[in-house]
């Protein structure tokens, strides 16, 4: 029931450099130093495809496993009441965490002022792309999107938000019929089964997919352009640890869990997701690991979807620190009551913007437009170094993902504790063996 013992997770562990983290951090350190000396040979197609078609495998089941996930954990659920709790709740921890991630993001920009006295060549052709997708979204256009015009069309674009929606109703559908549906909701079951088997199958590949990808990185936009704005890039880094030392490190105390432990429990998928830029390129190992870890399935394949599109950690807390920095840099002065007004707003547009690389830069432009048009064109100051704040947007809402997910289990009463405290304890190597025993 709980962690095998000592010895025969010592005999069942593999040797260190089979373990996926030992080799996507090389795949990372290859792709440094070949993106850096042989920059021509990085930016080649060739190069660039190994992270990209990675990217695409992944993103290929992602709409999948959150309707399979997602209906079936509502439909193993006896009480229909106990889906809207949990949905309440959720949606609740959702934004309260995201408005401490709003605030510090203030915070860190008012004291530490990154933009300020930065030269800025602005160019409104740069960003009017951002610029015209941030102009399209509106309330009630973004409630209009997120129905469907056919359940085929959501799947086959991967419009999460869309699949959300499918697969709530139809995890209603199925537990409303009760016993008559039996034999669907297991064949849902063995599908899920199915669709993870496929990700362990291109999760093989990952190693060399952060190889292309951090490669093409640092090939194109060169250590210059780190060292020219690494001021933005150093201040949000260190927000976010900020954020997921004290803020999230303070709710997995309460919780009942240790924030360190738990880093170095998905530690594989925290490098995955450094490596693609892209918090779903691990969603799927996510739900496996935190079932391993004691949460019930239910609760999993509720909470996780939801927080896919919803509890964006990283990105709330890059609306308000971009949007102060890009101020600054303009030497455009933010009054208080416009900066509360940024707290609004980026609450709003932050929200659906998954962990695709750019979404947040789409969000961006969003939110300014709705602060003051006349800062829309300082986005293009970021535009060289968005590539590495979205791999920081993407490890944040990864971990808050994961944090808020045993948070709601341990409130619902699903979360099994003893488990939680023997995997975490038992480390890499107890995660090892419990790995190779499944």
């Amino acid at each position: 029931m709980v962690a095998p013992a000592p010895a025969v997770s010592l005999r069942m562990s593999k040797p260190f450099y089979r373990h996926l983290y030992v080799q996507v951090l090389a795949g990372l350190a290859l792709g440094v130093l070949v993106g850096w000396l042989f920059p021509h040979v990085a930016t080649s197609d060739w190069v660039k495809a190994l992270g990209d078609g990675f990217v695409k495998l992944i993103k290929m089941v992602i709409a999948p496993i959150i309707f399979l996930t997602l209906s079936s954990g509502i439909a193993h659920i006896s009480d229909a009441r106990k889906v809207g709790r949990i949905g309440i709740k959720a949606i609740l921890y959702f934004e309260i965490v995201s408005t401490f991630a709003l605030a510090i993001g203030l915070v860190t920009g008012n004291l530490l002022r990154p933009g300020a006295g930065l030269a800025s060549g602005a160019n409104q052709a740069a960003v009017a792309t951002y610029a015209k997708a941030a102009g399209a979204e509106n309330p009630v256009q973004f409630i209009l999107d997120i129905i469907p015009d056919s359940v085929v069309g959501a799947f086959a674009r991967g419009d999460i938000l869309q699949v959300l929606l499918f697969a709530i109703l139809f995890g209603f559908a199925l537990l409303a019929l009760g016993e008559r549906v039996k034999a669907l909701r297991a064949l849902i079951d063995e599908a899920t089964h199915a669709i993870f088997g496929v990700i362990n199958i291109v999760m093989r590949a990952a190693p060399m997919a952060a190889f292309g990808a951090m490669a093409y990185t640092i090939g194109e936009y060169g250590p210059q352009a780190l060292g020219s704005l690494a001021g933005a890039i150093a201040t949000f880094y260190l927000t976010a640890a900020v954020f997921i030392v004290f803020v999230l490190g303070t709710i997995a105390r309460l919780a009942g869990f240790n924030i360190f432990k738990f880093l170095s429990y998905i530690k594989d998928e925290l490098l995955i997701v450094l490596g693609t830029s892209s918090s779903e390129s691990a969603l799927p190992q996510l739900m496996q690991k935190l079932e391993r870890l004691g949460c019930s399935k239910s609760v999993v394949g509720l909470v996780v979807p939801a927080g896919y599109s919803f509890n964006l950690d990283g990105t709330n807390i890059y609306m308000t620190l971009a949007t102060l920095f890009i101020a600054q840099a303009l030497g455009y002065h933010l009054s208080l009551g416009q900066q509360m007004t940024i707290l609004i707003v980026a609450m709003l547009t932050s929200k659906g913007a998954s962990g695709v690389t750019g979404a947040g830069f789409i969000t961006l432009a969003a939110t300014l437009s709705a602060i003051s048009p006349a800062l829309v064109p300082g986005m293009a100051i970021l535009l060289g170094i968005d590539k590495f704040m979205s791999e920081c947007r993407a490890l944040t809402n990864f971990v808050g993902n994961g944090v808020a997910t045993v948070v709601i289990a341990r409130s619902e009463g699903e979360l099994d504790r003893k488990r939680l405290a023997a995997t975490l304890d038992a480390g890499p190597m107890g995660e090892s063996a419990k790995t190779a025993a499944d």
